[in-house]
Protein backbone atom coordinates (compact mmCIF):
# COMPACT_ATOMS: atom_id res chain seq x y z
CA UNK A 1 0.00 0.00 0.00
CA UNK A 2 1.18 3.31 -1.02
CA UNK A 3 1.30 6.54 0.93
CA UNK A 4 -1.86 7.86 -1.17
CA UNK A 5 -3.66 5.00 0.27
CA UNK A 6 -4.28 5.24 3.62
CA UNK A 7 -5.81 2.71 5.43
CA UNK A 8 -7.59 3.04 9.08
CA UNK A 9 -8.44 0.33 11.56
CA UNK A 10 -11.14 1.40 14.23
CA UNK A 11 -9.74 0.98 17.62
CA UNK A 12 -13.00 -0.42 18.91
CA UNK A 13 -11.96 -3.54 17.03
CA UNK A 14 -9.08 -4.50 19.90
CA UNK A 15 -10.47 -3.03 22.14
CA UNK A 16 -9.29 -6.06 24.65
CA UNK A 17 -5.88 -5.44 23.90
CA UNK A 18 -5.51 -1.06 24.06
CA UNK A 19 -5.06 -1.29 27.94
CA UNK A 20 -2.00 1.55 28.98
CA UNK A 21 0.47 -1.66 29.11
CA UNK A 22 -0.58 -3.40 25.81
CA UNK A 23 -1.04 0.32 23.87
CA UNK A 24 2.59 -0.10 22.07
CA UNK A 25 2.66 -3.32 21.31
CA UNK A 26 -0.90 -3.28 19.57
CA UNK A 27 -0.51 -0.35 17.75
CA UNK A 28 3.37 -1.39 16.54
CA UNK A 29 1.36 -4.93 15.66
CA UNK A 30 -1.37 -2.86 13.81
CA UNK A 31 1.17 -0.92 11.82
CA UNK A 32 3.00 -4.09 10.57
CA UNK A 33 -0.08 -5.24 9.28
CA UNK A 34 -0.32 -2.52 7.13
CA UNK A 35 -2.52 0.17 8.73
CA UNK A 36 -1.49 3.75 8.08
CA UNK A 37 -4.18 5.10 10.38
CA UNK A 38 -6.01 4.52 13.94
CA UNK A 39 -9.45 5.63 14.83
CA UNK A 40 -9.67 6.00 18.62
CA UNK A 41 -12.85 5.88 20.17
CA UNK A 42 -11.48 7.12 23.50
CA UNK A 43 -9.46 10.45 23.36
CA UNK A 44 -9.91 11.99 26.60
CA UNK A 45 -8.72 9.52 28.96
CA UNK A 46 -4.79 10.20 28.37
CA UNK A 47 -4.53 12.27 25.13
CA UNK A 48 -0.29 12.93 25.44
CA UNK A 49 0.54 8.92 26.18
CA UNK A 50 -2.21 7.99 23.13
CA UNK A 51 -0.26 10.63 21.02
CA UNK A 52 2.97 9.55 22.01
CA UNK A 53 2.06 6.01 21.51
CA UNK A 54 0.82 6.37 18.40
CA UNK A 55 4.08 8.10 17.28
CA UNK A 56 6.25 5.39 18.24
CA UNK A 57 4.37 2.71 16.37
CA UNK A 58 4.16 5.68 13.23
CA UNK A 59 0.03 5.46 13.37
CA UNK A 60 -1.51 8.37 12.44
CA UNK A 61 -5.05 9.61 13.66
CA UNK A 62 -6.76 11.94 11.60
CA UNK A 63 -10.37 10.68 12.71
CA UNK A 64 -11.88 10.24 15.98
CA UNK A 65 -15.21 8.60 17.61
CA UNK A 66 -16.59 10.82 20.46
CA UNK A 67 -20.08 11.57 21.50
CA UNK A 68 -19.22 15.52 21.06
CA UNK A 69 -22.88 16.52 20.82
CA UNK A 70 -23.15 14.88 24.87
CA UNK A 71 -19.66 15.08 26.46
CA UNK A 72 -17.66 18.34 27.24
CA UNK A 73 -17.06 19.90 23.64
CA UNK A 74 -13.82 22.04 24.90
CA UNK A 75 -12.10 18.62 26.33
CA UNK A 76 -12.64 16.58 23.27
CA UNK A 77 -11.52 19.46 20.82
CA UNK A 78 -8.30 19.78 22.94
CA UNK A 79 -7.75 16.64 22.79
CA UNK A 80 -8.32 16.58 18.86
CA UNK A 81 -5.83 19.40 19.24
CA UNK A 82 -3.56 16.97 20.87
CA UNK A 83 -3.55 14.19 18.50
CA UNK A 84 -3.76 16.03 14.90
CA UNK A 85 -7.56 14.65 14.54
CA UNK A 86 -8.94 16.65 11.74
CA UNK A 87 -12.42 15.08 12.32
CA UNK A 88 -14.32 14.08 15.17
CA UNK A 89 -16.86 12.02 14.29
CA UNK A 90 -20.27 11.47 16.15
CA UNK A 91 -20.22 7.35 16.71
CA UNK A 92 -23.45 6.68 17.78
CA UNK A 93 -27.11 8.02 19.50
CA UNK A 94 -29.48 6.18 21.24
CA UNK A 95 -31.94 5.13 18.42
CA UNK A 96 -35.36 6.16 20.97
CA UNK A 97 -33.82 9.66 20.58
CA UNK A 98 -34.43 10.13 17.34
CA UNK A 99 -37.78 7.72 16.39
CA UNK A 100 -39.52 10.85 15.58
CA UNK A 101 -39.40 14.62 13.60
CA UNK A 102 -38.85 16.64 16.13
CA UNK A 103 -35.38 13.73 18.18
CA UNK A 104 -33.78 14.15 14.10
CA UNK A 105 -34.23 18.00 14.35
CA UNK A 106 -32.51 18.09 17.55
CA UNK A 107 -29.93 15.84 17.04
CA UNK A 108 -29.41 17.76 13.62
CA UNK A 109 -29.34 20.71 15.41
CA UNK A 110 -26.72 19.90 18.28
CA UNK A 111 -24.41 18.37 15.31
CA UNK A 112 -24.61 21.47 13.64
CA UNK A 113 -23.76 23.70 15.91
CA UNK A 114 -20.75 22.03 17.32
CA UNK A 115 -19.09 21.65 13.67
CA UNK A 116 -19.70 25.65 13.53
CA UNK A 117 -17.92 25.79 16.99
CA UNK A 118 -14.97 23.45 15.95
CA UNK A 119 -14.80 24.64 12.74
CA UNK A 120 -13.36 27.72 13.89
CA UNK A 121 -10.70 25.58 15.31
CA UNK A 122 -9.95 23.54 12.06
CA UNK A 123 -11.61 20.56 13.57
CA UNK A 124 -14.66 18.84 11.31
CA UNK A 125 -17.21 17.03 12.87
CA UNK A 126 -18.91 13.98 11.33
CA UNK A 127 -21.60 11.35 11.73
CA UNK A 128 -21.04 7.33 11.64
CA UNK A 129 -24.30 5.43 10.78
CA UNK A 130 -25.76 2.13 11.87
CA UNK A 131 -28.21 -0.09 11.05
CA UNK A 132 -31.33 1.75 12.77
CA UNK A 133 -30.93 5.42 10.78
CA UNK A 134 -32.27 3.60 7.95
CA UNK A 135 -34.60 1.08 9.29
CA UNK A 136 -36.49 3.72 11.08
CA UNK A 137 -38.35 5.87 9.26
CA UNK A 138 -40.10 9.66 10.06
CA UNK A 139 -43.42 9.97 7.61
CA UNK A 140 -42.48 7.29 5.55
CA UNK A 141 -38.67 8.52 5.09
CA UNK A 142 -35.29 6.83 6.83
CA UNK A 143 -34.21 9.00 9.42
CA UNK A 144 -30.03 8.88 7.68
CA UNK A 145 -32.02 10.47 4.59
CA UNK A 146 -33.41 13.08 7.07
CA UNK A 147 -30.44 13.73 9.36
CA UNK A 148 -28.35 14.61 5.66
CA UNK A 149 -30.95 16.64 4.66
CA UNK A 150 -30.70 18.61 7.83
CA UNK A 151 -26.81 18.64 8.76
CA UNK A 152 -25.04 21.13 7.45
CA UNK A 153 -22.87 20.85 4.62
CA UNK A 154 -19.67 21.03 6.69
CA UNK A 155 -20.86 18.07 8.83
CA UNK A 156 -18.81 15.17 6.76
CA UNK A 157 -20.27 11.46 6.55
CA UNK A 158 -18.36 8.14 7.86
CA UNK A 159 -20.77 6.05 6.09
CA UNK A 160 -20.57 2.04 7.47
CA UNK A 161 -21.92 0.20 4.66
CA UNK A 162 -22.16 -2.97 6.72
CA UNK A 163 -25.06 -1.46 8.86
CA UNK A 164 -26.52 0.64 6.02
CA UNK A 165 -26.96 -2.38 4.03
CA UNK A 166 -28.23 -4.32 7.06
CA UNK A 167 -30.60 -1.41 7.96
CA UNK A 168 -32.50 -1.45 4.23
CA UNK A 169 -29.79 0.35 1.90
CA UNK A 170 -28.51 0.04 -1.35
CA UNK A 171 -25.30 1.06 -0.71
CA UNK A 172 -23.99 1.14 -4.56
CA UNK A 173 -26.97 4.09 -4.96
CA UNK A 174 -26.66 5.25 -1.97
CA UNK A 175 -23.02 6.64 -2.30
CA UNK A 176 -22.78 7.92 -5.76
CA UNK A 177 -25.90 9.94 -4.78
CA UNK A 178 -24.13 11.24 -1.36
CA UNK A 179 -21.11 12.48 -3.34
CA UNK A 180 -18.81 14.24 -1.81
CA UNK A 181 -20.86 14.48 1.47
CA UNK A 182 -19.16 10.83 2.58
CA UNK A 183 -15.23 11.10 3.62
CA UNK A 184 -15.05 8.27 5.31
CA UNK A 185 -15.94 4.58 4.87
CA UNK A 186 -16.20 2.26 8.01
CA UNK A 187 -15.72 -1.27 5.85
CA UNK A 188 -14.78 -4.67 7.16
CA UNK A 189 -14.29 -7.43 4.24
CA UNK A 190 -14.60 -10.76 6.50
CA UNK A 191 -16.84 -10.28 8.74
CA UNK A 192 -16.46 -11.75 12.58
CA UNK A 193 -18.21 -15.42 13.16
CA UNK A 194 -21.85 -15.43 14.44
CA UNK A 195 -21.97 -11.56 12.94
CA UNK A 196 -24.59 -12.64 10.51
CA UNK A 197 -27.38 -10.20 11.12
CA UNK A 198 -30.59 -10.21 8.18
CA UNK A 199 -29.98 -7.47 5.52
CA UNK A 200 -33.09 -5.65 4.54
CA UNK A 201 -31.04 -3.53 1.95
CA UNK A 202 -28.73 -4.93 -1.02
CA UNK A 203 -26.26 -7.44 0.23
CA UNK A 204 -22.61 -6.21 0.06
CA UNK A 205 -20.55 -9.69 0.92
CA UNK A 206 -17.99 -10.13 -1.83
CA UNK A 207 -18.64 -6.74 -3.18
CA UNK A 208 -16.44 -4.04 -1.42
CA UNK A 209 -14.09 -3.43 -3.68
CA UNK A 210 -17.03 -2.29 -5.85
CA UNK A 211 -17.79 0.00 -2.81
CA UNK A 212 -14.39 1.27 -2.62
CA UNK A 213 -14.62 2.38 -6.38
CA UNK A 214 -17.60 3.93 -6.02
CA UNK A 215 -16.24 6.13 -3.17
CA UNK A 216 -12.57 6.69 -5.24
CA UNK A 217 -12.41 10.20 -5.59
CA UNK A 218 -13.73 12.02 -2.49
CA UNK A 219 -13.07 8.96 0.02
CA UNK A 220 -10.45 10.41 2.22
CA UNK A 221 -10.22 6.97 3.98
CA UNK A 222 -11.72 3.76 4.51
CA UNK A 223 -11.74 2.06 8.07
CA UNK A 224 -12.17 -1.69 9.02
CA UNK A 225 -13.95 -2.21 11.95
CA UNK A 226 -14.69 -5.52 13.30
CA UNK A 227 -17.44 -4.96 15.85
CA UNK A 228 -17.85 -8.65 18.16
CA UNK A 229 -14.77 -10.75 19.87
CA UNK A 230 -15.05 -14.47 20.14
CA UNK A 231 -11.11 -15.37 20.30
CA UNK A 232 -8.38 -13.55 19.15
CA UNK A 233 -9.11 -11.05 16.91
CA UNK A 234 -6.04 -10.50 15.43
CA UNK A 235 -5.87 -12.98 12.31
CA UNK A 236 -8.87 -11.50 11.24
CA UNK A 237 -7.83 -7.51 11.58
CA UNK A 238 -5.21 -9.13 9.91
CA UNK A 239 -6.73 -10.69 7.19
CA UNK A 240 -8.71 -8.01 6.64
CA UNK A 241 -5.57 -5.22 6.29
CA UNK A 242 -4.37 -8.25 3.46
CA UNK A 243 -7.70 -7.31 1.29
CA UNK A 244 -7.89 -3.65 1.73
CA UNK A 245 -4.42 -3.39 0.77
CA UNK A 246 -4.28 -5.27 -1.99
CA UNK A 247 -7.59 -3.46 -3.83
CA UNK A 248 -5.67 -0.50 -3.19
CA UNK A 249 -2.32 -1.97 -4.56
Amino acid sequence: MTTDSPLGIQLYSVRDDIAPAQLDGTLTRLAAMGFTHAEPYDILSDPPGLAEALRRSGLRATTAHAAVQLLDETAILDSAETLGIGTVIVPWVDPKSINDRAGVEALAAAVNGVAERAARRGIRIGYHNHDFEFAQRVDGVPVYELLVELFDPAVVLELDVYWASVGGADVFELLPRLGDRVRFLHVVQEREPGNDRPVLGVEITGRVDEILALGAGHVEMPVVEVVAHHSDVFPLVERNAAFFKQVAA
